[in-house]
This record gives C-alpha cells, sequence and structure tokens, in this order.
C-alpha cells in the first residue's frame, strides 16, 4: 500500500480506503464483514470510513465496526484513520438530520458511543444545509475538534463555492478543513473543474467515493440487471440509471479496461486516482476476494496520454447524481 498526503496536513491516507455505507450493516452477516475489514487491515489500507447513518437500519455499521475494534483490531487505534459524519436523516423529530449545531454534536457523540470510542479522526459535515448558517455548521465542526471529539474536520458533497466559504469560516476559527469527500467516477465527473481547482488552491485534500459508480463500472451489469444485484432492489442504485447511453459508455469502457489487463473497476479507481489532488479512493466490499479485487487496481495506475484521451471520449456524465441537491446548492 502506498499512502498519500492529504493537502497541505501532516496526515498521510491510503491510496484505498474502504468504506462501510454498505454490506456492514445489520443485513449482513457479520462474520462476513469481519473477515472484509481484518483483510484491509493486513493489506495496509488504515483508513475505515463511516457514517452515522449507515446500516440498514442507521447506526448499525458504527455498531458492527465498535465490536471490531473491541476485539479483531483491539490495541490498533494509533495505527488507523476512523472517521464518521453526520448531515442526512438519522433520528424521528426536527433536530435528527441536515446541519444544526444541535445535531451535529449529538449525532457525533451517538457515534462513539456506537463505536466505542473517545475520538473519530475526521468528523464530516455529510451536506451542506441550505437553511442553516454555514457559519453555524461549521462552528460546530470546530467544536468538536476543539472538545477533543474529532482530530480533523470535513466537509462531503459540498459545491466549489461552498467549500471556499467553509474553508474560509474554519480558518478563520483555527480549525483549517482536512478533507473534501465528494462523489466521482468517469460517468459523474462533476467535480471537474471547480471543486478540483478550489482544493488546490485551498490545500485541503480530497477522498472519492463511489469511484466504481455503485457498481455500474463493473462488469456487473454490461448484459443487463442480474437478479440479487443492487440495482435489482430499492435503494441509492436505480436501474434508471442504467440507461441504453450509459450502458453504451460502460461497455466501451470495459473494452479499454481489457486491453489495459484490468477490470473494469480496477481501472475506474486507476483513473479517479490519476490526479494528484485526489488523496485516497474509497471503495466499498461485499467479499474479501472483491477487496482484494480492488486493491489490485493498484499495480497498473499509470494511464497513457492516449487512454486518457480514448477514456475521455466515453466518460461523460450519467445523470446519476444522487447527492446533487447538496452538490449544486
Amino acid at each position: 500500500m502506498q499512502y498519500r498526503r492529504t493537502g497541505r496536513s501532516g496526515l498521510k491516507l491510503p491510496e484505498i480506503s474502504l468504506g462501510l455505507w454498505q454490506n456492514f450493516g445489520g443485513d449482513a452477516p457479520f462474520e462476513r464483514q469481519r473477515a472484509i475489514v481484518r483483510r484491509a487491515f493486513e493489506l495496509g489500507i488504515t483508513h475505515i470510513d463511516l457514517a452515522n447513518n449507515y446500516g440498514p437500519p442507521p447506526g448499525s455499521a458504527e455498531e458492527n465496526f465498535g465490536r471490531m475494534l473491541a476485539t479483531d483490531l483491539r490495541g490498533h487505534r494509533d495505527e488507523l484513520v476512523i472517521s464518521t459524519k453526520a448531515g442526512y436523516d438519522m433520528w424521528p423529530g426536527p433536530y435528527g438530520e441536515w446541519g444544526s449545531r444541535k445535531y451535529l454534536l449529538a449525532s457525533l457523540d451517538q457515534s462513539l458511543k456506537r463505536m466505542g470510542l473517545d475520538y473519530v479522526d475526521i468528523f464530516y459535515s455529510h451536506r451542506f444545509d441550505p437553511d442553516t448558517p454555514l457559519e453555524e455548521t461549521m462552528g460546530a465542526l470546530d467544536s468538536a475538534v476543539r472538545q477533543g471529539k474529532a482530530l480533523y474536520a470535513g466537509i462531503s458533497s459540498y459545491s466549489a463555492e461552498r467549500t471556499r466559504e467553509a474553508v474560509a469560516i474554519l480558518r478563520r476559527l483555527g480549525t483549517p478543513p482536512l478533507i473534501h469527500q465528494p462523489s466521482y467516477s468517469m460517468i459523474h465527473r462533476w467535480i471537474e473543474p471547480a471543486l478540483v481547482e478550489a482544493l488546490k488552491d485551498e490545500g485541503i485534500g480530497c477522498i472519492v467515493f463511489s469511484p466504481p459508480a455503485q457498481g455500474m463500472l463493473t462488469d456487473r451489469y454490461l448484459n443487463g440487471v442480474p437478479e440479487g444485484s443492487r440495482a435489482s432492489h430499492p435503494g441509492s442504485l436505480s436501474q434508471s440509471m442504467l440507461s441504453d447511453e450509459n450502458l453504451a459508455r460502460i461497455r466501451a469502457l470495459n473494452e479499454i479496461a481489457k486491453r489495459r489487463g484490468q477490470t473494469l473497476a480496477q481501472m475506474a479507481i486507476a483513473w479517479v486516482l490519476r490526479d494528484p489532488v485526489v488523496t485516497s479512493a474509497l471503495v466499498g466490499a461485499s467479499s474479501v476476494l472483491q477487496l482484494e479485487q480492488n486493491i489490485a487496481a493498484l499495480d497498473h495506475l499509470e494511464l497513457s496520454a492516449g487512454e486518457l484521451a480514448e477514456i475521455d471520449r466515453y466518460a461523460t456524465e450519467g445523470g446519476i447524481n444522487i447527492w446533487s441537491r447538496s452538490s449544486a446548492t
């Protein structure tokens, strides 16, 4: 595993990080989850990414990871970077989502309790809240750091304009932001160029989630939607995203990957890591084998100018931004 410096900070992250968004809730076998996390750590993945609502049910991914911290990973806390977030719907009533100080700090306390931790390394505002002053949301992140409940502050799915505003506020407060976590893939390039430029200008790291576009940039959907796949169930990946136009692009990209001796998923990871502004690619896994296949992308990261030009012919927006309510605000 190779590690990259996060922006201009002193923190390094692995080029591939493990996200527990899917497959680590109460609906997945715990022993399978343990095996994936153990193997990730053995292979040098020192960063584990969570959020308060990861599951299902919400909170169960943090609870399950807390069990692993108390057993498999006991004694390794200082070798790990652990992050969590708050911003989406978590509990009933008016104080259970978005970006108020009350919600963010209460959520962080709950997350720490679920994981059995005194602090997380990174605490994110999971999405921009158009109805809460940005000063309040960033002030809550600053408070979390000053209270010792987080070492660093981060933001996720913020537009370039809101990112610059958030950076200015946090710097005035004395807690410079560490990192931004946007969705990014060959068929979802919304961070180019404005957000990329903002992150470079401000010296902030970038960890991109869903580089395989929730599994669309794999060989799984080349011939339709198989039974039991993510797209076959209600959720964040709908069958409408697998339009004829998107599938045509995906099949063309798959041919490029095959010529490179890679799977499409591996090329998708290599592609997002082509720009040094990207500190880490955040991937999920439903099995140890899938994890190992993802990590194998690091064996062939180089993309020639000709390959990049050919990829650009097909790597165009696919209308899959389910996070646009935040990133477009």
